[in-house]
This record gives structure tokens, sequence and C-alpha cells, in this order.
């Protein structure tokens, strides 16, 4: 199937009625100035597929109950963990599946899923000890989107090596060896990669962070909070970040996930690696504003889904900096839209724009409704939402058509997960 754009994004430039050709899922020809003929119209503004590089699919089940009152990402952390112990592999297949429909009508079309929820809740191995992650792989088949997942090593529950506890005992496989033999059984379906993941400095101790180094991609949680720094002070001397570039797993194939509390040292420690924001969780979780504006290639997730919308993240992106520094214009346009686009940092270097070669992702915006109405689209993306998007075609496929997945009812697929996850915690 051909596409017609009324407008869409060019090399960084807003094209006028664009035919993208497109075979085999991927983009053969991108022609502005062109009659429709018999491509199918895309009206609005026409954007590459957005990447969520960071989630956590089971947290979902927290919206809507997590966000009023007092507290801290810690006592959070306590609700969260109820979720983690209730759920088993079909349950977490129905509720990934509603979240990955979901984050396909928000105009995301590959999620890097950072997944430590791997084992039975009592610690012990299901007969198929990647149940957990397969379920996860084949909700996104299901939704119609990509998936690098994350398998994530855990196997400490402080940053002194104290052994997991309670519901975190279901995230460790007991060694960095049998975390790896896992890991190598793992059979990727179509349209999905398999890629590594430490938590954090709490729950990997330096010589198994030094034994990660050289996969690709490689992600882990650094600096979220306060709290995390201390302990590692405390503990090895020095920051998370100097601990990580100690044992060689900083770099191009590396993603580290808000980096929120940094020094100047920190910092520049850091250039050359990847860097994740999750502005809707650190702010939900009062994390704090990190550093962006310091930071190099800059990738966005939607991390506990308080909010599953990548315009809003983008936007997060430029308006924390604002409220941090009471000075406006941090970002260009052009710099969220490749941070909310940055398919690179979880294994797709093929999508991201919209040009021949590339994967065939795109998303249209509606310009005409009560948010854009008016908006140049060259700066819709700050005017817009995730209900603005109208059609999602992933891999040439079309996934989103009218505002409705194509598959099924998402909004009732997310009723029917968070009613299986009830039944399950019951």
């Amino acid at each position: 199937m051909n596409f017609h754009a009324s407008h869409a994004l060019i090399g960084g430039n807003i094209q006028r009625n664009v035919l993208i050709e497109i075979e085999d899922g991927r983009i053969t020809a991108v022609v502005p100035s062109t009659p429709a003929g018999a491509a199918m119209r895309l009206r609005g503004l026409v954007l590459p597929g957005l990447a969520n590089v960071h989630s956590h699919a089971f947290h979902r089940v927290l919206r809507g109950h997590t966000h009023a009152g007092r507290g801290s990402f810690w006592t959070w952390r306590t609700r969260m963990y109820e979720v983690a112990a209730a759920l088993d592999p079909d349950s977490y297949y129905l509720l990934a599946r509603a979240v990955y429909g979901e984050m396909a009508m928000a105009g995301i079309t590959a999620v890097g899923e950072f997944h430590y929820l791997h084992h039975a809740p009592d610690g012990a191995r299901y007969n198929d000890p990647n149940a957990m992650g397969e379920a996860l792989m084949a909700a996104a088949a299901e939704a119609g989107i990509r998936i690098t997942l994350l398998d994530t090593l855990y196997l400490t529950s402080s940053a002194d090596g104290r052994p997991p506890e309670g519901v975190q005992v279901r995230f460790s496989d007991g060694s960095f060896d049998a975390w790896a033999e896992r890991v190598e059984a793992l059979k990727p379906l179509p349209r999905a990669l398999i890629g590594a993941a430490a938590h954090s400095v709490r729950a990997v101790p330096p010589a198994d962070l030094a034994a990660l180094a050289g996969r690709s991609p490689l992600h882990i949680h650094l600096s979220e909070q306060r709290a995390e720094n201390e302990q590692c002070q405390a503990v090895h001397g020095c920051t998370p970040t100097e601990l990580v570039r100690r044992h060689g797993i900083l770099g191009p194939a590396t993603t580290v996930v808000h980096a929120t509390h940094l020094t100047e040292a920190d910092i520049a420690a850091l250039d050359g690696t990847g860097v994740c924001v999750c502005p809707t969780t650190e702010r939900d979780l009062a994390d704090g504003i990190g550093p962006a504006r310091a930071l190099t290639g800059l990738s966005l997730g939607s991390d506990s889904h308080a909010v599953i919308d990548l315009f809003e993240e983008a936007r997060a992106l430029e308006m924390d900096q604002r409220l941090a520094t009471e000075e406006r214009g941090h970002f260009t346009v052009a710099e969220l839209v490749a941070a909310a686009t940055n398919h690179a940092a979880i294994g797709w270097p093929d999508a991201g724009a919209i040009e021949p070669g590339r994967r065939a992702d795109l998303v249209a915006v509606s310009l005409d409704s009560v948010r854009t109405a008016g908006a140049d689209p060259a700066q819709a993306m700050l005017a817009a939402t995730a209900a603005d998007i109208t059609h999602v075609v992933a891999d040439g496929r079309l996934i989103v058509d009218d505002s409705g997945h194509t598959g099924f009812d998402v909004a009732r697929a997310l009723r029917e997960a968070a009613t299986a996850w009830k039944r399950s915690a019951a």
C-alpha cells in the first residue's frame, strides 16, 4: 500500500502533497508535490513512527491509583511491587497487549521493554523459563508494533549486595551465568529483538556490570533518585555514573535511563552514551529535573505509563528545562522530534525517518482538532496530543485507522486486563 501525505516531515522540513511508496515494509520513494492517485490519503501532518525507548508494561495498572496524595518514588514502589507480585504469563500477555495497543494509538511503532518480571512469585522458574518475556513479545506482535525485549539482570536489592527480598525474588536468576543462559535461550518473534539491561547499580554488583560490556543494545537505570547516588557513594565511593564507567559499559551501544541527578564529571563521562529521559514519570514520582540539555543521544520513554503520549514527553523535555532555568528555547522542534523517533536507541537504526530504505513507519496527526486547529504544521507537535493521531503505519502495515486500532478494541482490552490482574491479586 502507498500513502499520500498532505504535509510530511521530510529531512527536517515540512513538505506538501508527498507520495510515499512502500514495498515489503520499507519506503522505496518519497515524492513531494505529487497527486495522490490510488494512494491512501493521510491528512494532517505525517511524522516518522515514534519510539518508546523505556517501558515497564505492568506499571500501566497503576494509572489513576497512585497519583494523588504524598509520598516518594520509594512509597510508590511498594504499590508497584503489589502489581509485580500478582501477574503470570497469561495475565501479563493480556495486559501488555492492551498497553502496546495504547502505544500504537499514540503513534509508537517500536518499544523498548525493560523486562525484569522473569519468574514465578516465589522465584521458581516456569516450565518455560522465558514465559514472561515471550508473553511480552507475543503481545507486541498482536498490537502491531516492534519490540526490543531488554532482558534485565537483577541480582541484589541494594548497593551493598543484600539478596533480593519479597517480590524481588521473581526478578532474579541468582547469578549472572544463570541469567545469561536463560537469555541465550530466548527465541525472538519476527519484528522483535533481544537486548540486555542492568536494572541499576543497586541491583547488579560491579563485577557483573563488567560482564555486560559489549552487549547491544544495553540499558540501565541511572541516578533516578538522590538516594541511589547516596547509597552508591557510601558503598563504592563514587557516583553511579563513575561506577558504570569504570566497568566499561558506557558508549554508543548503551542507553542510561533518567540520568536525573548528575555531577559535572558525570555529564562529561556520559558524552557519547545515549540517555533516555522519561519526563512524565519523573514528575509523577517527584524524581527531579535532570540536565537534559547538557546530555547527548537523547531518547524518550513513557516508563511507568502515567501517560502514554510521546508528544507530551517531548514537550516536557523542553518545558522542564524552562522551569529549571527560567529561560525558554532549550530544544528546537527538530531536536524534540529526533528524541521522540530515536529507534536506534533500541536497536532499530533503519527506522525513524521518512526516506527511501527506511522502515515504513508513519504517524498522521490531525491539524484540525480543537488542539491543533490553526497551528503551524512545523510546530504542531508542540500543540498536539496522542488523541490527535488518526492513522499509524508500522512496517508498511496500517495498525491505526481513523483513530481506532485495526486489530482490537484497546479500551476494552485495558479494562479486561485490569480485571484479570485483580483476579490474580485476589
